[in-house]
């Protein structure tokens, strides 16, 4: 097993190490870094506003009868859940291009964010569904009053979590920093050090989503090159094909040039990339096999306690029940001393 290290480390070699050492002063795209738009969400945030309205006013917009009235509300609650599970797609969807565009730690900040108004309303629902179901005799609320305040608390909640949403967002386009799914490189591909197994026992899972977060953002910036450069090779051929003899084809060559060797760079940095990848996994992979051969052991140790016990039981066992049988012969052996001793005096008497 510990043969198995040399031949996982020869996948990259020490000058390989710090390839990645200076690549948040290389990556070139990162300026192309799409903004999220807020405005579903402030959308979202007025059909709230309106719902608990809605429910604080319900007597007074609805003026009919008691039963209409709670199913109006009823009504409003479904339309409002369908509503929030709808958006929820929109919002998971916003939350994927931010991972794609490099920014990790957002997205999964984000990723359960964007799961609570849904949860919340969910909840409403459910609390609603039981009351109009059993429909509890209390009285110091009647039931239409207990469904408005849950609606109302629906609202709050559920605004709440959208408001921390808003917020991650706005603090998202106003970024200036590199995107910090870069910041994975360094964890595997720093020299080794006695503390590289806890690293890769501990945090395994976790480096191993990042890496796949870092491959899907270099593969999207490998499309936005390939972009790019059909773009100058258009814009250089038109230029090419003019005749005025004033078009700067010696800056456009060396821009396509340019971003021709980003290209190859980027795509040597993934080849890379998902060596390390691969090296990490196997690490993980030889952690595992040792922690499986550890329990395995322990299970043999476990095992052979476990009859060795049951042999001390038994021969303590045994021990007791041979006690036992020495305290009888003992005891007969005094009895008989006693008759003995009975029967002498007896024939000395006699004798007498």
């Amino acid at each position: 097993m510990s043969s198995d290290r040399p031949a996982a480390s020869n996948f990259a070699s020490p000058d390989d190490n710090y390839l990645f050492l200076d690549i948040s002063n290389e990556a070139p795209l990162c300026g192309h870094r799409k903004r999220t738009s807020i405005i579903g969400s402030i959308l979202y945030c007025l059909l709230l506003a309106s719902y608990a309205a809605l429910a604080v006013g319900a007597p007074w917009i609805f003026r009919s009868e008691k039963y209409l009235t709670l199913q109006i509300l009823c009504t409003c609650d479904i339309a409002l859940l369908i509503i929030t599970g709808i958006f929820q797609q929109y919002m998971v969807y916003q939350v994927q291009k931010i991972r794609l565009q490099g920014y990790y730690i957002f997205s999964q900040k984000l990723k359960h964010i964007v799961r609570l108004p849904f949860a919340s309303t969910s909840y409403g629902t459910g609390v609603m569904l039981l009351i109009m179901v059993w429909e509890p005799n209390i009285r110091v609320l009647p039931i239409s009053m207990i469904l408005r305040i849950i609606m109302v608390a629906e609202a709050i909640l559920a605004g709440s979590f959208m408001s921390v949403y808003i917020g991650n967002i706005h603090q998202y386009n106003t970024l200036e920093s590199q995107p910090d799914v870069l910041k994975s490189l360094y964890s595997p591909l720093q020299p080794s050090s006695s503390l590289e197994g806890l690293r890769y026992s501990n945090d395994g899972g976790r480096l191993s989503d990042q890496q796949m977060a870092l491959l899907q953002y270099q593969r999207e910036n490998l499309n936005f090159l390939s972009e790019e450069i059909l773009r100058l090779q258009e814009s250089l051929s038109k230029y090419e094909r003019s005749d005025d003899g004033m078009a700067p084809q010696v800056d456009l060559a060396h821009l396509l040039a340019t971003r021709d060797q980003e290209l190859r760079t980027l795509s040597a940095e993934m080849n890379q990339l998902q060596s390390e990848l691969r090296l990490a996994r196997s690490l993980v992979a030889e952690k595992e096999a040792e922690t499986q051969v550890v329990r395995n052991t322990n299970n043999q140790y476990m095992e052979e306690n476990e009859r060795l016990r049951a042999i001390l039981g038994e021969w303590s066992t045994r021990a007791a029940k041979l006690e036992r049988a020495l305290e009888a012969e003992r005891m007969s052996k005094l009895e008989l001393h006693k008759k003995i001793s009975t029967l002498r005096t007896q024939q000395r008497k006699i004798k007498q």
